[in-house]
Formats: structure tokens, C-alpha cells, sequence
């Protein structure tokens, strides 16, 4: 059955190879889809490619990590994307999904992030924990510092939450559950600061079923209106920051960075969300930033060879490449090396 499906899978190629061929076809261009995060990356990426090149500059659409894995994984062919942007590793529901449809990914790793939680620099700067965190956002809270019983959420202003901060309404733009950033955030942020409840930590450690009920309860934000879910979009959470200085956005370090005249970051557990903490780690609600690219398609888009040698050329992922210039946390230099040939090998081996 497995040989089976992988035969048609090749004869599938082959065909789409040969009418390419027949019909003379100028090769159509590259689509991209994907985290909004890295959506400004790959657009610069596209751009340089379309400038440099005799190709036509790549089709980049902000889809959301989750949106995008989902367009990229439905099949082959021109209606499908080529590559998929991902603020997030694939999931394995994902991956599954992609494998029953016979599609071959190469995964590469862009570089890293972090999140961040912003407002406007008209507003008062946060100083915040993870356990500000998950007590100012998650729908249940304990209901005394470590008691066993969990109650619906009382806190209505950040002093509730920790009396050291300010007397000021909880109001959180962030994205929504097809985000790579919302997935990262809950997982990174929500999950530490429940944590720092011992019976939520050791609920988590019980067993599965404890596990997956500490996820359920650490993972699920409020819906009272003390988080709002603003899109995909994190251009537009930033004027809604602007307009209102009270609020706080959670997005990518790179909006921070290309909005720091008017944005400031919130520290976290006394860090702040600078370039240099990101990359050493000192700023904990870090991650890692990904593109996966699908094999069945390298033959009929060769071009997506020259698209990857532009991606991780040491001018767009290199320390001093024009990525993070917009905001990208490169690589270090030697997994930055590995990344680069391990890519470009396996984009090779396909054509």
C-alpha cells in the first residue's frame, strides 16, 4: 500500500514535469505563505531575489503558522505553495497531514526571535514576571497562592495581579490561535508562570493525563475582554498601541525593533527584550524561527534552488545580513554554516 502511494506519488511529479515541459510554460513564481512574523523577512528575501535575479519576485502571503502549514500541506501542484513561513516547529498533526498527501519537506532553521510585550512610549514601563503573566491572561487562577482550587479569573488590573504594578485596567492585543507567536507565547510564557504554582507544577509532572490538563489550564486566555485578539496582523496591533497607551500587544521582537520610536518593550523577570539578551538567552520568551520547503516541487520551480541560496546567503542570514538589520536574531556563525549547507545540499538533490 505504502509502495503504492509512493509510486503515484513519483508518476504525479513526473507528470506535472512533462506537461511543464510540453506546454512551454515560463516556470510560474514561487509562493510563500506563513507566520506574520517572519513575513517581513521573507518579503525582503523575495524582493532581493526578484531584483537580482531573472526570476520573478516570489508571491508572499501572511497566512499565520498555522494557516500557512495548513495550505502548504494540502497537496502538489501549482494550486499549492512552495514554502511556508513558521514562528514555530511543525506540529506533528502537521507533519502527519503532509506525509499522507506524499509531500517531502526540508526544514530550515531562519534564525530566532523573541516575544515580546509591548506599549506605547506615551504609557509606563512594565516590569513583568512570568507569574504577572499567566495571572493577568489565563481564564483560571488559583484561587489562593498555592491553593488546589482554581477559580475564573478576578484580576481586573495589573495591581491585582502584583501590587507593585501599576493601577491600570488589563488590556492585551496578541494573536490568535493560528499563530505561531500565540502557540510560542503560551507555551514559553503561560506555561513558566503556572508553573510557579506547586500544585500546577505538580499536576504537570503527575502524568499524561496531568500534562495535558496543566496545558488546558495554563494555555487557555481569559475571554473576558482583558485579552483581545487582534489578527494575524501585527502592523495594525501597533497603531492600536498607539492609540491607546494603556493597552499591551504581545508580537515579534521585529515589530518592536521597527517601531522602537514609538513602542517600548515590557521587561521580563528584570530583562529586557533587547537583540543582545535575545541572543544569549537572558530574555527567556525566546524561540526558534523556521521555513520548510516542499522537495515535490524543486523540479517543476527550479528557481526555488536560486531562492534558497538567497535565503541563507551570509547577505540575508549572516550576522550582518540585511535580516537582521530588520530585525532577525541571526544564527551563531557555526550553526549558521551547518544550516546553509545541510539547506542547499538538499535542495540540490532534488533537481
Amino acid at each position: 500500500m505504502v509502495r503504492t502511494l509512493k509510486n503515484l506519488i513519483l508518476i504525479l511529479t513526473f507528470i506535472l514535469v512533462v506537461l511543464f515541459s510540453l506546454t512551454g510554460r515560463t516556470e510560474e513564481q514561487i509562493r510563500i505563505v506563513g507566520s506574520s512574523t517572519v513575513f517581513p523577512f521573507s518579503t525582503a528575501v523575495a524582493e532581493e531575489f526578484g531584483r537580482s535575479t531573472n526570476f520573478k519576485t516570489p508571491i508572499v502571503e501572511s497566512t499565520g503558522s498555522g494557516g500557512g502549514m495548513k495550505l502548504f500541506c494540502s497537496g502538489i501542484g501549482f494550486q499549492h505553495p512552495d514554502i511556508t513561513n513558521a514562528s514555530r516547529r511543525i506540529k506533528k498533526n502537521e507533519f502527519k497531514t503532509c506525509t499522507k498527501n506524499g509531500i517531502k519537506i526540508i526544514e530550515v532553521k531562519l534564525g530566532y526571535d523573541g516575544i515580546v510585550l509591548a506599549n506605547s512610549k506615551k504609557g509606563l514601563l512594565f516590569n513583568l514576571t512570568e507569574r504577572d503573566i499567566y495571572l493577568a491572561l489565563a481564564n483560571k487562577v488559583p484561587s489562593e497562592a498555592e491553593g488546589s482550587k482554581l477559580i475564573d479569573n478576578p484580576y481586573k488590573t495589573w495591581q491585582d495581579v502584583n501590587k507593585d504594578l501599576p493601577n491600570i485596567k488589563i488590556e492585551v492585543l496578541g494573536p490568535p490561535p493560528t499563530s505561531g507567536t500565540r502557540d510560542a507565547f503560551v507555551e514559553l510564557a503561560m506555561d513558566r508562570g503556572a508553573k510557579t504554582f506547586t500544585n500546577l507544577k505538580n499536576l504537570e509532572i503527575s502524568s499524561k493525563e496531568g500534562q495535558k490538563e496543566f496545558k488546558k489550564i495554563s494555555r487557555t486566555l481569559r475571554e473576558d475582554g482583558a485579552f483581545i485578539e487582534a489578527g494575524e496582523n501585527d502592523n495594525l496591533i501597533v497603531q492600536k498601541l498607539e492609540a491607546n497607551p494603556n493597552a499591551i500587544g504581545i508580537f515579534g521582537y521585529s515589530f518592536l525593533d521597527q517601531n522602537s520610536d514609538k513602542l517600548q518593550g515590557s521587561k521580563v523577570n528584570g530583562i529586557a527584550p533587547e537583540f543582545e539578551n535575545i541572543l544569549s538567552g537572558d530574555y527567556v520568551i525566546s524561540r526558534s524561527l523556521y521555513f520548510y520547503i516542499k522537495k515535490n516541487h524543486i523540479r517543476i520551480k527550479p528557481s526555488i534552488l536560486n531562492l534558497a541560496e538567497e535565503f541563507t546567503s551570509e547577505g540575508a542570514m549572516g550576522f550582518d545580513g540585511y535580516l537582521a538589520e530588520k530585525g532577525l536574531i541571526p544564527l551563531p556563525e557555526d550553526e549558521y554554516e551547518e544550516v546553509k549547507v545541510s539547506t542547499l545540499k538538499q535542495v540540490e538533490l532534488e533537481l
